[in-house]
C-alpha cells in the first residue's frame, strides 16, 4: 500500500501541474463517468495531503477525495512541471539523512529504485511499465517529442484528469468520491494527525493521547489511521525498530517519552520520504551504502521484509508474523 509519503508527492505533483488550469474528466473504465462528467470543465483550485488520502478542490465547492489503498497508483504523463522540493525523475539526489542534506554526496549518476518508488510517472502501487513523460523546459531528459497525445488509455483507468498538456491516470483506487466541503471536513476530522498538516505541537499531543489511552498493541496503533495519519507496513517496523520497541506493547504501556520519540521520528521520516520518494529509514550511511540503499529497497531498511535475515545490529533471526492481517517485521532481541 502506498504511504504518506506517496501521497504527499501526488499533491505536490497536482499542485504544479493542474491547480489553477481547468480539468478536463473522463472516467475511461466507466466507474466514475457521473463523477467525472461533474468535474470536466471545471478549474482545479486547490489541492492537499492528508495521511494517505488527497483532496482535490474543484471551483464550485466541490472535492475529489481519492484513497490509493493497497493496488492504486496515479501515473502521468505529457509535460510534467518539477516541485523543486522533490527528488526529479531521473533519479537524481544526494545523501539524505536526520540532518539534511549533504551536499558532498551529491552525484550525477542515476539512483533509480529497482520498482520505480521515485518516479515521477507513476506513483503509488508499483507498476511494471510507465505512461510516457515529456519533461518541461525546467528539467533535463526523457523528452519526446514524437509521444502520442493525449496518451492512450492503457489498462483499467478510473479517472483521467487532463489538461493542455499534462495527463494523470488514475488506477484501481480504494475510494474515487466527490464530496462537498462538510463531506470532506468530516472525512479529514476522523484522521490521525500527520506532521506535514497543521500545528505540529497540537498533532504530537493529539498522538500522544491517543496512543496513551489505549490498550491495543503500538504496532496496530501506527497503522491505525484515526490515531496517525500516513504510516504504512514498512514505516511501521521501521519505526518500532528505531525505537527498540516491542511491537506488541499496549499504547498506555509504552512510555510517554517513547511515545513522543515515535512521533518525532515518524515527523523527521515523513519529510525525507516526500523529497527523496523513497521510505529511506537508516542514517549515517557512506556515501557507497546510500547509493545501494537507493536503488534496492532490501538494503534501505532495518527490518522490514528481512525475515529469516540476521539483525543488523544484534545478529538475531528477523521475525516475521501475521499482525492485524498485515506482515510485521521485528527483531526480538533488540525489541525484546
Amino acid at each position: 500500500m502506498p504511504e504518506g509519503h506517496s501521497v504527499h508527492r501526488i499533491a505536490r505533483q497536482f499542485d504544479r501541474n493542474f491547480i489553477g488550469k481547468t480539468l478536463h474528466a473522463s472516467s475511461p473504465q466507466g466507474r466514475f463517468a457521473e463523477g467525472a462528467a461533474v468535474l470536466d470543465g471545471r478549474e482545479a483550485v486547490s489541492v492537499k495531503a492528508v495521511g494517505k488520502q488527497m483532496f482535490l478542490e474543484a471551483e464550485g465547492d466541490l472535492w475529489l477525495r481519492v484513497h490509493l489503498g493497497l493496488y492504486g497508483a496515479w501515473d502521468f504523463a505529457g509535460e510534467i512541471l518539477l516541485d523543486p522540493t522533490i527528488a526529479s525523475a531521473n533519479g537524481r539526489m544526494g545523501q539524505t539523512n536526520q540532518r539534511g542534506t549533504d551536499p558532498d554526496l551529491l552525484d550525477d549518476a542515476q539512483i533509480l529504485d529497482d520498482v520505480g518508488e521515485n518516479s515521477l510517472a507513476s506513483i503509488g502501487a508499483p507498476r511494471r511499465t510507465r505512461v510516457h513523460v515529456r519533461m518541461s523546459e525546467q528539467t533535463k531528459g526523457l523528452e519526446d517529442e514524437g509521444a502520442e497525445w493525449p496518451p492512450p488509455i492503457v489498462g483499467q483507468v478510473r479517472l483521467r484528469l487532463m489538461t493542455d498538456i499534462t495527463a494523470a491516470d488514475l488506477r484501481g483506487p480504494t475510494a474515487c468520491v466527490l464530496q462537498t466541503p462538510d463531506e470532506m471536513l468530516a472525512t479529514v476530522a476522523k484522521l490521525g494527525p500527520d506532521p506535514l498538516v497543521g500545528d505540529p505541537a497540537e498533532n504530537e499531543e493529539r498522538f500522544v493521547r491517543a496512543v496513551r489511552k489505549k490498550g491495543t498493541a503500538i504496532a496496530l496503533l501506527l497503522m491505525d489511521q484515526s490515531v496517525v495519519s500516513g504510516i504504512g507496513n514498512v514505516y511501521r517496523a521501521e519505526m518500532l525498530y528505531r525505537a527498540r520497541l516491542n511491537p506488541h506493547t499496549p499504547g498506555k504501556a509504552v512510555p510517554e517519552e517513547i511515545v513522543r520519540q515515535l512521533w518525532e521520528d515518524w515527523a523527521r521520516l515523513l519529510p525525507l520520504g516526500v523529497e527523496t520518494g523513497q521510505m529511506m529509514t537508516m542514517d549515517d550511511l557512506s556515501p557507497a551504502d546510500y547509493r545501494a540503499a537507493m536503488a534496492s529497497r532490501d538494503d534501505r531498511h532495518w527490518v522490514y521484509h528481512r525475515a529469516g535475515l540476521p539483525c543488523r545490529v544484534c545478529g538475531t533471526e528477523i521475525v516475521l508474523e501475521e499482525l492485524g492481517a498485515r506482515k510485521l517485521y521485528w527483531c526480538p532481541r533488540c525489541q525484546a
